[in-house]
């Protein structure tokens, strides 16, 4: 009966000896392996892995999954302006060395995450007292978070630590100063409008005066063209009439006699005083311009 007792207990001695020999890596945590208080390996692959039993080795888990600080409350930052803003934001991060995180705080997540967060804080306050407030709300808010996850990252590294990514979630002004700071940027935005109003009107006036300039010029290119046109157009009808009288002086003078008496008798109402015996009748009393008798006074 003892010798049974003694095998069965033998047994057990050897099965919890032989379990503690073995050990299981799990897909989302690293493994470190001591001996005799010494990183002796770490292990990031899945699987079943031997070891000796204690106290000669023994293992600690490291979570290797992307861990996440998110502060309850928004921090309190100072600008390059010495205005206040409050700052909410996040951090991914994971282990990427878990021999330099386990030596820098002992597997201890709160003691990593507390180191990272002196970390972020000390790169914001570098890189908001280098802003002012309208740059960090508007123009380089994405400047900021790439360079505070640069300064962040390099610095996490030497802890064994890679920065995932840094996100700014809000930037808000105190109360106290948000009014002051938008009734400068809202100034700052007149000035700008002013400047623009101004700057347009005066191109504006330039183009009217170029515009009139053209115009004149235009007109009088026009005007100097009409009235070339219309000189050379009465010097040819000058010159055909020159030709016309001179080739039948007789045949002239008849027609421009009969566009007199057209213009003079237009009307049946027309009346005209004058001497019968005038060169002006001389083709109503003989067609042909020869000298004709006297006739009486004709009203």
């Amino acid at each position: 009966m003892n010798r049974i007792i003694a095998a069965i207990v033998a047994l057990v001695v050897v099965l919890t000896i032989a379990s503690s020999m073995f050990f299981v890596v799990d897909q989302r945590r690293f493994a470190i392996v001591f001996g005799l208080g010494a990183v002796k390996k770490v292990i990031s692959e899945p699987g079943l892995y031997f070891k000796l039993p204690p106290p000669f080795e023994r293992v600690v888990s490291i979570d290797k999954r992307i861990q996440t600080i998110d502060n309850a409350e928004p921090d309190r930052y100072i600008t390059a302006e010495k205005k206040n803003l409050l700052v909410d934001l996040f951090v991914k991060w994971r282990v990427a060395d878990p021999r330099k995180y386990f030596i820098s705080f002992k597997g201890d997540g709160s003691l990593a995450e507390d180191r990272l967060k002196q970390i972020i804080r000390a790169a914001l306050n570098e890189e908001f007292a280098k802003r002012t407030v309208n740059e960090v709300v508007s123009n380089e808010r994405e400047v900021v978070m790439q360079a505070v996850q640069r300064k962040v990252a390099r610095d996490a590294a030497a802890i064994g630590i890679a920065i995932v990514d840094v996100r700014l979630k809000r930037v808000d002004l105190l109360a106290e100063i948000s009014e002051s700071v938008y009734r400068r940027m809202e100034a700052e935005r007149k000035q700008v409008a002013n400047q623009l109003r101004s700057t347009g009107a005066a191109e504006a006036e330039q183009i009217r005066a170029d515009a009139d300039r053209q115009r004149e010029v235009l007109l009088s290119a026009a005007y100097k063209q009409t009235q070339q046109v219309m000189g050379d157009a009465d010097a040819q009808a000058s010159a055909t009439y020159a030709g016309a009288f001179g080739r039948d002086p007789s045949f002239y003078e008849f027609y421009k006699s009969l566009e007199a008496y057209r213009a003079s008798f237009r009307s049946r109402s027309d009346v005209i005083v004058a001497d019968p015996n005038s060169a002006f009748f001389k083709y109503l009393r003989a067609p042909d311009g020869a000298p004709a008798r006297t006739a009486p006074a004709t009203r």
